[in-house]
């Protein structure tokens, strides 16, 4: 049911995503990607899009089950603490994992782990101005304090009514869903340019990435500032991906 729920979104976000990604990081079939907290689901899309597949290793806390493809390696780890020595890969990728991760320390010490991994990387997250909260697929939740969100979660939001989760899970939710804003990604990513997803007119995502294949021509804290219709993606790029302003 959850897959269900979030069906409609990713099919329209993640293949836009998914080719940004080959896009500015330059990915091609000898390309080493560490896709941290991710799955099968880019992959497989990015076989049924005719793209090139990389050199795959997933790192995830849980095992494959029916993920399992012979096109990658699932390894089992903590987004926080990797196992793999300094540049093990050409490019990291995560998507919509570091707000799983409870605090900022947490979120710290998994993009540091990122920025040691690979001289490359692209790591998105939710926009926490975006009104909807993702998740929980229902308005303003995630702006109202954590003690006041966990009460509410299991008969306030559609998430909750569909699955009806006890009120220890909607306790812990609470504790490890911690959005984030650009600032937040920025302070992060300092090396990292910084752009904003936008649907029907709002912030709906923050995406760092650094590139090793295509360098920005401005360092990333002193690029130009581009207003909110401006695409940093060059002529005839269809995206809705602007450059954000911390």
């Amino acid at each position: 049911m959850a897959f269900q729920l979030y069906e409609p979104f990713m099919r329209r976000f993640r293949p836009r995503r998914l080719r940004l990604f080959y896009k500015l990081l330059g990915i091609g079939a000898n390309t080493r990607v560490l896709d941290v907290g991710g799955g099968s689901f880019f992959w497989d899309l990015a076989r049924a899009e005719g793209l090139p597949l990389p050199r795959i290793t997933v790192l995830n806390i849980r095992p494959p089950r029916e993920e399992a493809r012979e096109y990658f390696t699932w390894v089992i780890g903590d987004a926080r603490r990797i196992e793999f020595p300094d540049r093990s890969f050409d490019a990291v990728f995560s998507n919509s994992l570091i707000e799983h991760l409870g605090d900022r320390r947490s979120q710290f010490d998994f993009a540091c782990e990122v920025r040691r991994l690979a001289p490359s990387y692209f790591v998105q997250t939710p926009d926490w101005r975006f009104p909807i909260e993702p998740h929980f697929v229902t308005p303003f939740i995630h702006w109202l304090p954590r003690s006041v969100r966990s009460k509410l979660i299991r008969n306030g939001t559609l998430w909750g009514i569909l699955h009806r989760p006890s009120l220890e899970v909607c306790r812990a939710l609470s504790q490890e869903i911690a959005l984030l804003n650009v600032r937040d990604m920025a302070d992060l990513f300092p090396d990292a340019q910084v752009l904003s997803e936008r649907f029907a007119g709002f912030p709906k995502s923050i995406l760092a990435f650094k590139s090793a294949a295509n360098p920005p021509l401005h360092s990333p804290r002193h690029s130009p500032r581009h207003s909110s219709s401006g695409s940093t993606l060059g002529p005839g790029a269809e995206s809705p991906w602007v450059k954000s302003k911390p």
